[in-house]
């Protein structure tokens, strides 16, 4: 999207700079990228970005937010469907892999840029979209905990944090592999969606496991 598109678009200004900030630090990288490449993107000026941010950590943790709202949205709309809690577990995999896929500059700046921020990593703030999504995929372990379709040797919370790892190493692999995956030999490319189903089997068959 060119800046003419931005500038035409008649999106709110704090959106319009967020989108900006997502492509931005996806292409040149959290440390690389400028307030002023953001400010350009958007089609505004410098200081029109410290109206609405105090410094660019907290622009990366404002998008941070909205990615996460977005992505709780549509995890929650993904399993909203059944009530089987493995199908409910399949879905939400496969939802957030698809997320990763649709989205490559939103799913760079929560799975790649995020990292680099002091700020976050220090978990201040405090992150209530990151911990919505916790708490989605908790209730889903302690729902089938409950029926009896899942052990219950692992706490639901920290089966939730050991599966949202699994699926973030994975989304983090594909982003760090080709950037043009499609130009990969034959068999050779990193699959997202073939690694989905394999954290499915091992999630479903590990949570199934009866413990000893």
């Amino acid at each position: 999207m060119n800046n003419h598109s931005v500038r035409g678009s008649g999106g709110d200004k704090r959106e319009r700079i967020l989108h900006s900030a997502m492509r931005v630090f996806a292409l040149k990288g959290y440390y690389g990228a400028k307030v002023t490449d953001i400010a350009d993107d958007a089609g505004v000026a410098d200081g029109t970005i410290y109206l609405y941010f105090k410094s660019k950590d907290d622009l990366l943790i404002s998008l941070f937010e909205a990615q996460m709202e977005r992505v709780h949205e549509a995890l929650a709309g993904a399993t909203a469907g059944t009530g089987d809690p493995s199908d409910k577990l399949r879905r939400f995999i496969r939802a957030y892999t698809d997320l990763t896929a649709e989205n490559r500059h939103g799913a760079e700046v929560i799975a790649i840029e995020l990292r680099q921020s002091a700020k976050f990593m220090k978990g201040q703030p405090a992150n209530p979209r990151f911990a919505e999504l916790l708490r989605l995929l908790a209730s889903i372990v302690a729902d089938g905990q409950k029926d009896g379709t899942f052990t219950d040797a692992i706490p639901a919370p920290v089966a939730a944090r050991m599966i949202f790892g699994l699926v973030d190493e994975m989304a983090l692999a594909w982003l760090l592999g080709d950037k043009t995956p499609e130009s990969a030999p034959r068999g050779k490319k990193f699959d997202i969606v073939r690694a989905a189903d394999w954290v499915i089997t091992l999630v479903t068959r590990g949570l199934n496991q009866e413990s000893t």
